[in-house]
């Protein structure tokens, strides 16, 4: 007969190695959230030391919870992604007016950078000890995000009997309008170009962009054309 008391204590996690995994997330947790404020503060060339210290624990301690410092930026990524599409992720899906529903995200994304130009910067750059050619989770939001408005514009297409094989080109053509724009902008501090100029800029080439490739196919909207119709 089997014992059933020591199939339960073998089938049972150790107290003290759950206990140890959950502080040892705790701790992780604080390193990132420190190693998140050490960067909005002081840029992408702040050191280990420095998010240690803000974190209150021994820098060795952050090289025991993460494999390396490329390890702890690309976690970091994921935790200011995290952050941006808490705000960005709800004007993804599309209402109101065509032209309201591009402005909306576009103002919203633009809004996010200028309060937060150094983790943005951080994105796509890394530390001064890690620098980055492409991040897998950066590129990933960035490839979830053209895909979802890829499957929107194959409905909007289908929906009218329209071959809908270009939606995906047309989908990351504005993915890439509105990254490379943002990016060149944030590297001119002196540019004449205001936030809000950046933002009408975007919001007026991202509707012509649309707008063109739909009537190139025979599909006529405009920008007052309520999303629900489409």
């Amino acid at each position: 007969m089997t014992d059933t008391s020591e199939s339960t204590r073998e089938a049972s996690p150790d107290g003290r190695s759950t206990r140890w995994n959950d502080h040892k997330e705790q701790r992780r947790a604080r390193i990132l959230d420190a190693a998140l404020h050490t960067i909005d503060e002081d840029g992408a060339d702040a050191g280990v030391q420095q998010i240690a210290d803000r974190a209150g624990v021994p820098r060795s301690v952050v090289y025991r919870i993460f494999k390396d410092r490329a390890d702890l930026d690309e976690q970091l990524r994921v935790r200011i992604i995290d952050v941006m599409m808490s705000e960005l992720a709800p004007t993804l899906t599309p209402r109101g007016t065509v032209g309201e529903a591009i402005s909306r995200a576009v103002d919203t994304y633009i809004r996010w950078i200028v309060k937060y130009p150094r983790l943005h910067h951080f994105l796509g750059r890394g530390s001064s000890s890690t620098r980055t050619t492409g991040s897998k989770v950066v590129t990933g939001t960035k490839t979830a995000i053209g895909v979802q408005l890829g499957n929107f514009m194959t409905a909007v297409l289908d929906r009218r009997g329209q071959p809908s094989k270009l939606a995906d080109p047309l989908a990351f053509a504005i993915i890439g309008l509105v990254d490379v724009s943002v990016n060149r902008w944030l590297t001119q501090p002196d540019s004449e170009v205001s936030s809000t100029e950046l933002a009408d800029f975007l919001s007026l080439s991202i509707w012509q962009i649309i707008d063109g490739n739909l009537r190139n196919t025979g599909v006529e909207i405009a920008r007052t054309t309520p999303v629900s119709e489409l």
